[in-house]
C-alpha cells in the first residue's frame, strides 16, 4: 500500500518513521507539511493517509467511489478534525491511538500546576537577572507559595490522563474529587457546580464534543476561589476562552495555564494574546502530549491500526 505522511513535521523530526514501511511492505511519502490546497490531492493518491493537525472532511476528501484512500490514522487520541460522517460515506476507516500519552499529558499538567503554585517563573527570573546575587540576603520567600497537601484538586474528566494526574495529585497529599458521565468507585464524584466551587486546583481532561463544547463557561468560572488555579490540557474549544481571559483579567481566578487553544497557533486576535506575560499564567505551545517516549508509541502503534486494517480487524476504529 502507498501511505502518505501529511504534517510530520508536527510529530517533531526526532522520530525514524521508515518503520511505516514494515520491512518494505510499504510504500511511504513523507510529507513535513501540507499546504490547505494540495491536501486533497495527496489524500486522494494515498492509501493510508496518516495526520496530526489537518482537518479532513467533505471540502478536502476525495469524492464518493473515487481515490485511493482506504484509511486515515490519526496520530493522537482526540478526532475531532476529521468528519467522520464524511468518510463513512466512502467507506473509508478511521483510527485513533488510546493511551500513548497519558503519562506524559499528566506529568506536564503537573509541571504546570507546580509552576503556577511555586511561582518557578518569578523565582528564576530574581535568580537570572542577577537580583538575587545583588540582594544581600540569603533567600527571597515573596510571591508566598503554599503546600499541595490538604488542597481540594478537581479532576474535569477521569479518563486515562485524568486517572494518572489524579494518583501524582494524591501523591502530594491532595484531596481529589472528580467529575465524569459515570460515577468511578476509587473518586468521589461530585457535580460540575461543586467541583468548581471547591477545587483549589482543577484541571480539564475532556475530550471535545457537542457536549463538551464551551463547557467550561463564565458562569461555571464565576463559582471558583478567587485563589483557584485552573488548568485546561483537554483542547481548547472545550472552554470559553474569552470568559477564562477576563476572569484572569479581573482577578476573579488566581492562576491560569493551559496547553491547549481552540485555534493553534492563536493569534493576535486570540483572547489569551492579552494574557501573554501575565506571571500567574503558564501557556505552553500545545506539547503535553510529545515526550519522545510517547510520540514513539504513537508511531508503533499506527503500525499496529494499518497491520490489523489489512487483516480485516478493527483495531482503534473510531467511524464505527
Amino acid at each position: 500500500m502507498n501511505i502518505t505522511v501529511l504534517d510530520a513535521a508536527t510529530l517533531g523530526g526526532d522520530l525514524d518513521l521508515s518503520v511505516l514501511e514494515m520491512n518494505g511492505r510499504h510504500e511511504l511519502t513523507v510529507c513535513d507539511s501540507t499546504p490547505a490546497d494540495e491536501v486533497g490531492a495527496r489524500v486522494r493518491s494515498a492509501d493510508v493517509v496518516i495526520l496530526n493537525k489537518i482537518k479532513l472532511g467533505e471540502h478536502n476528501l476525495p469524492p464518493v467511489g473515487e481515490g485511493n484512500t482506504k484509511l486515515i490514522c490519526v496520530t493522537a487520541t482526540g478526532f475531532d478534525n476529521i468528519d467522520l460522517d464524511a468518510c463513512r460515506r466512502r467507506g473509508i476507516g478511521v483510527c485513533n491511538v488510546v493511551g500513548y500519552s497519558s503519562d506524559s499529558v499528566a506529568q506536564m499538567t503537573v509541571a504546570i500546576v507546580l509552576n503556577l503554585v511555586n511561582h518557578l517563573d518569578e523565582y528564576t527570573a530574581f535568580v537570572r537577572s542577577g537580583e538575587y546575587s545583588a540582594s544581600g540576603c540569603a533567600n527571597r520567600l515573596t510571591p508566598v507559595f503554599h503546600e499541595l497537601r490538604g488542597k481540594t484538586w478537581g479532576i474535569l474528566g477521569l479518563g486515562r490522563i485524568g486517572k494518572q494526574t489524579a494518583r501524582i495529585a494524591e501523591a502530594f497529599g491532595c484531596r481529589v474529587i472528580a467529575c465524569k458521565r459515570t460515577p468511578d468507585e476509587d473518586y468521589t464524584c461530585v457535580d460540575m457546580e461543586t467541583l468548581f466551587r471547591e477545587s483549589d486546583i482543577l484541571t480539564v481532561h475532556v475530550p471535545l464534543s457537542n457536549a463538551t463544547r464551551g463547557i467550561v463557561n463564565a458562569e461555571l468560572l464565576s463559582l471558583m476561589k478567587r485563589d483557584a488555579v485552573l488548568v485546561n490540557m483537554a483542547r481548547g474549544a472545550v472552554t470559553d476562552e474569552a470568559a477564562v481571559a477576563r476572569a484572569v483579567l479581573d482577578g476573579r481566578i488566581g492562576a491560569f495555564g493551559a496547553d491547549v487553544y481552540s485555534v493553534e497557533p492563536f493569534g493576535a486576535e486570540h483572547p489569551f494574546t492579552a494574557l501573554l506575560g501575565l506571571k500567574n499564567v503558564c501557556l505552553t505551545p500545545h506539547a503535553s502530549w510529545g515526550a519522545y517516549e510517547a510520540r514513539e508509541r504513537c508511531i508503533l502503534e499506527i503500525v499496529e491500526n494499518i497491520n490489523a486494517f489489512e487483516r480485516g480487524e478493527k483495531r482503534c476504529r473510531v467511524d464505527l
